[in-house]
């Protein structure tokens, strides 16, 4: 353990000594924090639905095959009762859900008014806002289909919305766990996959080879600094979310910082592989940088929606590992749900962990 800590602390030293990764770890974070959070917005389509029919009359059918004729919405079931509708949304199955209440029909003929109910997910407040005006351009048509010279223009449906998660409709919720995603993996994966390669190139290399230290210390001794300080900068992103985004933290702060710190080792662990196959800096910055930074922009899901995609890159984005962390992050610090919501993304997270660092140990040379 003596050893182990004596090249920690060697780490240590080169980190604090280097200026130019001591502005990539704790600056680019605030830039990037800034930006997102401030400047940027997205549209979608495809958004998938649920309606709860309880009417079950020809006025609601005619609704609901007006519904599902538009190339925006996607109705998963129409048959889903009030209480299935909040495990749907804790899932993250749907993105709205329309509830026809029983008296739909009665209340336009006798009251020439009908009311419904529009739930939304708020944690993305553009695909909540799209929501609504799609629906309400739909409903407007039908209200118009159905008008007769007698009643119009006396009908009248009014649609109740609800935003679940963003009751504000506050834009930069849907690009904070984004962005984090998007920091901690080319931080981190950048950070590390130099550590190795600049040994290799300062020559220092062989003083590690024929030191009594095992090969398992040195990636060991090479990740945990990187480890504590991306902690503290995941902590200075938390910061800023909540002071300076008035970003509220729903779920509990405890397993955000432990699905944050698996994140960072299976990142960790990645740059470490990366470091063990490339043979300079140059191409270990070029491999962690554009190869890890433009598949999390695509493939994450926070800037361009998966669901667009064809299904070729849905199945490409599943190897991406900040597109699990993206939807830990989203379901805990938004939605303010447990860890039984994101068991399923911190498997997968741990099984990469797993496999990352066996072959970065597997492909680490002890011979030059």
């Amino acid at each position: 353990m003596k050893q182990l800590l004596v090249f920690i602390r060697k780490e240590f030293y080169h980190v604090f000594r280097d200026r130019r990764t001591l502005l990539i770890m704790f600056g680019l974070p605030v830039v990037q924090i800034i930006l997102f959070g401030f400047a940027l917005s997205n549209e979608v389509k495809n958004i998938k639905v649920v309606i709860a029919d309880y009417a079950k009359d020809n006025n609601s059918r005619k609704l609901i095959d007006k519904i599902s004729t538009s190339k925006y919405l996607i109705i998963q079931e129409t048959n889903i009762s009030y209480a299935q509708i909040g495990k749907e949304f804790k899932k993250g199955a749907i993105k709205a859900a329309l509830i026809i209440p029983p008296h739909f029909s009665s209340d336009l003929i006798h009251l020439k008014k009908a009311e419904m109910q529009l739930i939304t997910d708020g944690s993305d407040p553009n695909i909540s806002k799209t929501v609504v005006n799609y629906m309400t351009t739909i409903v407007q048509d039908f209200q118009h289909e159905i008008s007769t010279p007698k009643t119009s223009p006396a009908l009248h449906i009014v649609s109740e919305v609800r935003m679940l998660y963003n009751e504000e409709g506050n834009g930069s919720l849907n690009f904070i766990p984004g962005v984090m995603a998007l920091i901690l993996m080319i931080v981190c994966t950048a950070l590390t996959s130099v550590s190795i390669v600049k040994e290799k190139e300062m020559g220092t290399m062989e003083v590690l080879l024929v030191s009594p230290f095992k090969p398992v210390f040195v990636l060991i001794a090479k990740a945990i600094p990187y480890l504590l300080l991306s902690l503290v900068n995941f902590t200075l992103i938390l910061l800023l979310t909540v002071f300076l985004l008035n970003v509220e933290i729903r779920g509990s702060i405890l397993l955000l910082y432990l699905e944050s710190t698996l994140f960072i080792v299976t990142c960790l662990s990645l740059g470490l592989l990366i470091s063990n196959v490339a043979n300079a800096q140059q191409t270990a910055l070029l491999i962690s940088l554009m190869g890890m930074m433009l598949p999390t922009l695509i493939f994450t899901g926070f800037l361009m929606p998966l669901e667009n995609m064809p299904k070729i890159f849905q199945l490409i984005s599943n190897v991406i590992p900040s597109r699990w962390y993206y939807l830990t992050v989203k379901s805990i610090m938004l939605k303010g749900l447990g860890f039984r919501y994101v068991w399923k993304e911190t498997l997968v997270l741990l099984l990469m962990t797993i496999g990352l660092l066996t072959i970065a140990l597997k492909k680490f040379k002890v011979r030059l």
